[in-house]
C-alpha cells in the first residue's frame, strides 16, 4: 500500500479568500486520500483473514495426510506378516516348490504370493504418496502462515501511519472556519450547511417508509437508516461508529448476509445492476478504483458514512460526483 503525503493546510491571509478556499480544498483532498487509504487497509485485513483461513485448511490437510500415512503403515505391517507366514509356518517360494503336490497347485500358490506382494507394493506406494502430500501441505502451511504474519506486521505499520495522517487531517479541519468546513463537507456529499453541534448532527431525521423489494434488503435498509447521526470512525463497523464499508457490512449482517469490511471487496459481491435499475438495498460505489460505498434508499438518495467530519447521513447519489457502479446483494 502506498500512502500519499498529506498536504499541509495553507495559511489564510486576512482578506485573501482564494488562499482560504485553497486550504479548504486541500483538506477535502486529504480527506478523500485518507478514505482511500482506510479502504485499502480494510481490504488488506480481508485478505489477511483469507490467508489465515488458508493456513487452517492446510493444517487440517496435513493432519489428514499424517493420519492416512499412519493407517497405511499399519496395513503394510499386516501385509508383510501375511506374505511371510501362513498358519505359523514360513511360506516362501522354496517352500511352495517343495510342498506342492502338482503343477497346478504350484502355480496357484506362487500366484497367491505374487498377489500379496503386489498388494504390499501398492500399499507402499500409497504410503509414499501420502507422506509426500503431507510434507508438501506442511510446507505450504508454513509459507502461508509466514505470509500472514508479514501481512499483520505490514498492516500494523500502515495503521500507525494512517492514524498519524488522520490526526493531521483532524487538526487541519478543526483549524478551518465554518465557510471553509462547508467546502470540505460539500466535497464529501453534504449539500446542507454545517451543523452547529454534534448533538444536532445526531438528531438529523432519516426518511421513513423506504420500501425494499425483499425482506433481507428491507432489514439492511432499515438498519442502515437507524444509524443516521452515528459517528464516522476510520475502520469502524458499529455498533455506534462506522466507516463507509463498515456501515454497509453492519446493515447486511443484521439481515443475515455476510459482507467483507471493504468497499472494493463489496463491489464484487452480489450481481451488477445499472444506474436505472437501482432499488433500495443496492450498494452504490464511487471512485476508480472503488474506495467508497453507500446504500441506495430510493428517489436518487443513499445512506452512507461519508467522512470524519460528518456523521452517517442521507445524501444524493450524485453528491459524491464520482459514481462507479452498483451491486444487488440480495433479491
Amino acid at each position: 500500500m502506498t500512502f500519499t503525503v498529506l498536504p499541509g493546510t495553507a495559511t489564510a491571509e486576512p482578506g485573501n479568500a482564494t488562499t482560504a478556499a485553497e486550504a479548504a480544498q486541500q483538506v477535502a483532498r486529504a480527506s478523500h486520500e485518507l478514505e482511500v487509504v482506510s479502504e485499502q487497509l480494510n481490504e488488506a485485513k480481508v485478505e489477511l483473514e483469507r490467508q489465515r483461513a488458508a493456513v487452517d485448511l492446510a493444517e487440517l490437510a496435513a493432519l489428514d495426510a499424517q493420519q492416512q500415512r499412519a493407517a497405511l503403515d499399519g496395513r503394510i505391517r499386516q501385509l508383510a506378516r501375511t506374505a511371510y507366514t501362513s498358519g505359523g509356518n514360513q511360506l516362501t517360494q522354496l517352500d511352495v516348490l517343495l510342498t506342492s503336490d502338482s503343477a497346478d497347485q504350484l502355480v496357484s500358490q506362487l500366484g497367491t504370493l505374487d498377489a500379496i506382494a503386489g498388494r504390499t507394493n501398492a500399499a507402499v506406494s500409497e504410503v509414499a504418496d501420502a507422506t509426500e502430500r503431507a510434507e508438501e501441505t506442511r510446507t505450504e502451511a508454513r509459507e502461508a502462515r509466514e505470509q500472514a504474519e508479514r501481512s499483520v506486521r505490514d498492516i500494523e505499520d500502515q495503521q500507525k501511519n494512517l492514524e498519524a495522517r488522520i490526526a493531521d487531517y483532524q487538526r487541519q479541519f478543526e483549524a478551518l472556519d465554518a465557510a471553509q468546513r462547508a467546502v470540505v463537507e460539500r466535497a464529501h456529499g453534504d449539500s446542507q450547511p454545517v451543523r452547529a453541534s454534534r448533538s444536532a448532527e445526531r438528531t438529523a431525521p432519516a426518511p421513513s417508509g423506504v420500501a425494499a423489494t425483499s425482506g433481507a434488503a428491507q432489514v439492511a435498509v432499515d438498519t442502515a437508516l437507524a444509524q443516521v447521526g452515528d459517528r464516522y470512525v476510520w475502520g469502524a463497523s458499529g455498533p455506534d461508529a462506522f466507516d463507509c464499508s463498515g456501515l454497509t457490512s453492519f446493515a447486511y449482517r443484521a439481515a443475515g448476509v455476510s459482507l467483507p469490511h471493504s468497499s472494493r471487496s463489496q463491489s464484487q459481491m452480489g450481481r451488477p445492476v445499472s444506474r436505472g435499475e437501482l432499488q433500495p438495498g443496492d450498494l452504490v460505489f464511487f471512485y476508480s478504483p472503488v474506495s467508497h460505498v453507500g446504500m441506495y434508499i430510493g428517489n436518487g438518495q443513499m445512506v452512507h458514512a461519508s467522512t470524519s467530519s460528518q456523521p452517517v447521513k442521507v445524501a444524493s447519489v450524485d453528491s459524491m460526483g464520482s459514481y462507479n457502479s452498483a451491486r444487488r446483494i440480495v433479491g
